[in-house]
């Protein structure tokens, strides 16, 4: 909508995303999550949080850049602006790291083992869907939950818009058995849980991502998975 008169008009919603995140306890606690510790001569050390403020820096020009380039094609709300393509991407770029483990993949391929493990017995009361869930753990999914469910429970979540969480969203697929393989870099592993599986659903259909079939086979059965294709602008994320 035309954002017209009113207390937030020079507040883009995409503004606000950016900022809501910056504000989240959630992303502060980026900054005990180290990326890079090569043990160098002064103080400085690389968490995930510089690490997501520079990925949003850079993730901010090139959403600009594109957006230029896509204003010039005509077609898009007169309201729309180049910098709101570069930030949707910014915003996108901050919460990219937000629902990682602790030592990144290897955190991931900790929590799994320990599901496949001594773990298991608290899987019983689970769907085997759910189950699949914790036992292909996926930071990237947990980081859907996190922006959309765990952090400010009451809202819930911190209400980002469709365009910045299907922006944010690398996998946009729900999990599958362990085995389980998919085409493409975009479908390798999953986005979202279980329990955010129809949100995700309303999220893409907003957005209008395309579905794509996806029927595997496992064992005797075959299961028909969501899957969608990924975002545009995901792809300015992930580079």
């Amino acid at each position: 909508k035309d954002r017209g008169p009113g207390p937030e008009r020079d507040r883009t919603p995409f503004q606000r995303d950016y900022d809501r995140l910056v504000f989240s306890s959630a992303f502060k606690r980026l900054h005990d999550k180290t990326q890079v510790f090569p043990l160098p001569e002064n103080d400085l050390v690389h968490s995930r949080l510089t690490h997501s403020l520079e990925v949003a820096c850079v993730g901010r020009s090139l959403g600009t850049v594109v957006g230029q380039k896509i204003l010039a094609r005509g077609g898009l709300p007169a309201w729309c602006s180049a910098r709101d393509f570069g930030d949707i991407v910014a915003a996108a770029c901050l919460a990219h790291d937000i629902g990682n483990p602790p030592f990144g993949h290897s955190g991931e391929d900790t929590i799994q083992s320990w599901f496949l493990g001594s773990g298991h017995a608290y899987l019983g009361d689970l769907s085997e869907a759910e189950q699949c869930d914790l036992l292909s753990f996926e930071g990237n999914a947990q980081g859907f939950r996190i922006l959309t469910r765990l952090q400010m429970p009451a809202n819930p979540g911190l209400k980002l818009t469709c365009s910045t969480l299907a922006a944010f969203t690398k996998y946009p697929r729900a999990s599958a058995p362990r085995g389980v393989r998919f085409d493409g870099n975009s479908a390798k592993k999953h986005g979202y849980h279980q329990a955010e599986r129809e949100f995700f659903a309303d999220v893409a259909d907003r957005v209008g991502l395309l579905p794509v079939p996806k029927t595997v086979h496992h064992g005797s059965r075959s299961i028909s998975l969501p899957h969608w294709t990924r975002h545009p602008l995901a792809f300015l994320v992930e580079a």
